[in-house]
């Protein structure tokens, strides 16, 4: 058997289409075809009894994660300030323990071995250094911070306590961001020298309580959530998470330049006016240098006629661009394959990473599986998480630092460093 039909026995129905491995002529071209096909991160540790014990914070999107379908994961606790989504944690995830507020949880639970916490975007840190202190483990929704000083402190928590932590980063584990890793770890692009990435999240109408701007900003209870007027670039990890999350590079260096409209109602909307951040942006474009002194152009925009999370990876040998709905879909540009559409694998569909029960499609581009497994994995083996604090640190700081060159009218900014002990 040859290494094209060795490929597609393996995958089924094979994900790169015969066409895309005909024209792909040059050896480096079918080795990086091979090497694209490679599943993500590292096996499930299969024959453990161990099981852990989780807690879940928040019954918002913390009620779309997968922990309790991992053979060796249990969820024992859930919390939310909201009955309604306190119901909906124990109908999700079959428990039967629930307290009213992560306080108190902090106080009463004794079964618990790590905690997924999914507050809103200024509680992140609090709450993960309170549960940290606690001795649980800890994965977050994104971003990790909202402030350099939040930064430091989670670094010096996590290092204090040696427990591990993680960042429930999407784009990290979708399957276009699983595709250009492995090209990259595979050489494919030559030099990866320039990356565009993309965050589109439009609000709709911001004078009328849709059901879009409504999920947005308000809570059950009709108060303004912290999603009032929170500035794009303090959540930035959807667009780094497609450079980091292929290549591993910092950012050392940001300029930013924000939009605030030119239109009076918009410019002068409460959104905009009336928020805790102070934050008069409604979207907000970064340029940002890396340590191997590549480029990458983020853009964060919260009032568009778009919407995703998508990039384009540029090397000096191979160039691949994201889906871009409407438009085109996956396409790779090589020296010796040409222009080709691509169909990206599901690596769901039989990736090691996974238990056989997790091994499903699921939200943000088949990212939420991935994400789920691998914390537990992880904690099963006392290891670091592929997304570990430092990751986290390297793909939210740059954000913060962005939104203050916004301020500077893109000042170009150094960004510090969270990087572990030598």
């Amino acid at each position: 058997m040859n290494t094209t039909e060795s490929i597609r026995s393996s995958q089924g129905d094979s994900p790169l289409t015969r066409r895309t491995f005909l024209s792909s002529t040059g050896t480096g071209a079918l080795a990086a075809a091979a090497a694209a096909l490679l599943p993500a991160g590292k096996a499930f540790p299969e024959g453990t009894n161990k099981t852990i014990r989780m807690a879940v914070v928040g019954g918002g999107f913390g009620a779309t994660f997968h922990w309790h379908t991992h053979p060796n994961c249990r969820v024992t606790a859930v919390t939310d300030l909201y009955p309604e989504r306190r119901a909906r944690l124990c109908e999700r995830f079959g428990c039967d323990t629930a307290y009213d507020s992560l306080e108190r949880m902090l106080r009463e639970a004794r079964d618990v071995d790590a905690v997924a916490i999914f507050s809103g975007a200024p509680d992140h840190a609090r709450h993960a250094r309170m549960c940290l202190e606690r001795g649980w483990h800890v994965v977050t929704a994104v971003p990790a911070c909202l402030t350099l000083d939040e930064a430091a402190m989670l670094k010096e928590v996590k290092e204090k306590t040696g427990l591990k932590y993680m960042m429930a980063e999407s784009s990290w584990y979708r399957q276009e961001n699983i595709y250009a890793r492995n090209l990259f770890r595979a050489g494919a692009f030559g030099e990866l020298f320039y990356t565009e990435t993309e965050y589109y999240h439009d609000g709709g109408n911001p004078d009328k309580e849709t059901a879009n701007i409504g999920s947005l900003v308000y809570n059950p209870d009709g108060s303004r959530s912290w999603r009032w007027g929170f500035p794009p670039m303090l959540y930035p990890t959807h667009c780094t998470g497609f450079l980091t999350g292929v290549t591993g590079e910092r950012v050392v260096k940001v300029s930013c330049l924000g939009w605030r409209s030119n239109q009076p109602a918009l410019r002068a909307h409460p959104l905009r006016t009336e928020n805790i951040y102070k934050n008069p942006f409604w979207n907000q474009t970064a340029l940002m240098l890396t340590n191997q002194d590549h480029a990458s152009r983020c853009n964060i925009f919260w009032r568009c006629l778009a919407g995703g999370e998508r990039a384009q990876w540029f090397g000096d040998e191979a160039t691949f661009y994201m889906v871009k709905g409407g438009l085109h879909g996956d396409v790779q540009h090589s020296r010796d394959g040409g222009t080709q559409a691509v169909q990206v694998p599901q690596y769901w569909r039989d990736s090691p990473m996974l238990p056989p029960p997790m091994r499903h499609d699921s939200g943000h581009g088949g990212s939420a599986i991935f994400i789920s497994a691998e914390f537990i994995n992880a904690l099963l083996e006392d290891r670091e998480p592929e997304i570990s604090l430092y990751e986290s640190l390297a793909m939210t700081v740059p954000g913060i630092v962005a939104h203050q060159s916004a301020f500077k009218d893109g000042e170009q900014l150094a960004v510090p460093q969270f990087d572990p002990p030598t």
